[in-house]
């Protein structure tokens, strides 16, 4: 029988704000902070649901006002939300993944919430039946009204360039999926951070996905529309849509996709 093999190799994604004017929520008096630790090795059945939804602003949610943000207060607010759906079904399977939520401000190199996920998985060879399903997305979208930059800046420069932190809509998911019956190590992580003390820190994105010998169908995407105005005015100066999409169907020997996205009126 011939062999064969079937490699992607996706590399790095870059989409990055240079002219985004994200500015992240800062922190609510009471914070939280949720961890969850699993493993699982069975043979049999195994499933996997994972889901929140996050909504932050620097006013009310759902407030009185006419329009949903509050111009007269430069609001900004933010929704994240994560999904994750995993069932392997009539075979062996690895599974281990931790996640950590923490609503507190964050700096450059920290995240609000972070999801790392490892999954091995082979058909029951008696029955030649067994497959295992798993998808996993994230999303953030912010939206601000423009507001004075005097105080959002620790570096005295800052509000000097940025005396107006201008109108912004931004709006982007990230995710990976695998149906098949046999994979070794499917990793991915999640890396994501919208509420910060300052503007000096930049709203992030990161998602990375990996598989190894795996037999199925393999996906990896994209998707991203930022718009950003400038000073006080009203409009976008500019508007970018994003769409990206990596598949591989047959015997995969590496498929890799790193995305990250980061956005700011500060960045490194």
């Amino acid at each position: 029988m011939k062999k064969f093999a079937f490699a992607v190799l996706a590399l790095a994604v870059l989409v990055v704000g240079m002219a985004m004017a994200d500015d992240a929520v800062n922190q609510t008096p009471e914070t939280q902070g949720i961890n969850t630790a699993t493993a699982v090795y069975c043979l049999g059945t195994v499933t996997e649901n994972d889901a929140f939804v996050w909504q932050q602003s620097t006013e009310m949610i759902n407030s009185p006002n006419p329009a949903p943000l509050n111009e007269a207060a430069g609001e900004r607010m933010y929704v994240v939300s994560y999904t994750e759906d995993t069932i392997m079904d009539q075979g062996y399977g690895e599974y281990t993944k931790t996640m950590a939520l923490d609503t507190r401000n964050k700096v450059a190199n920290q995240f609000n919430f972070e999801a790392t996920k490892l999954v091995d998985f082979a058909q029951d060879e008696a029955l030649g039946l067994g497959e295992m399903t798993t998808e996993e997305s994230i999303l953030i979208d912010g939206a601000g009204q423009n507001h004075t930059g005097a105080d959002r800046y620790i570096c005295p420069f800052g509000s000097a360039i940025f005396s107006t932190i201008p109108d912004f809509c931004n709006i982007v998911e990230m995710g990976s999926s695998f149906t098949g019956f046999q994979v070794e190590n499917l990793n991915t992580d999640v890396e994501e951070r919208h509420v910060a003390a300052t503007a000096d820190v930049p709203v992030a994105l990161n998602y990375e996905v990996e598989l190894q010998n795996a037999y199925g169908n393999s996906q990896a995407w994209i998707n991203a529309h930022l718009m950003d105005a400038r000073g006080n005015d009203t409009f976008p100066a500019v508007d970018i849509v994003y769409n990206e999409l990596t598949t591989a169907d047959g015997f995969q020997t590496v498929f890799y996709k790193r995305m990250n996205y980061e956005s700011g009126t500060r960045r490194a």
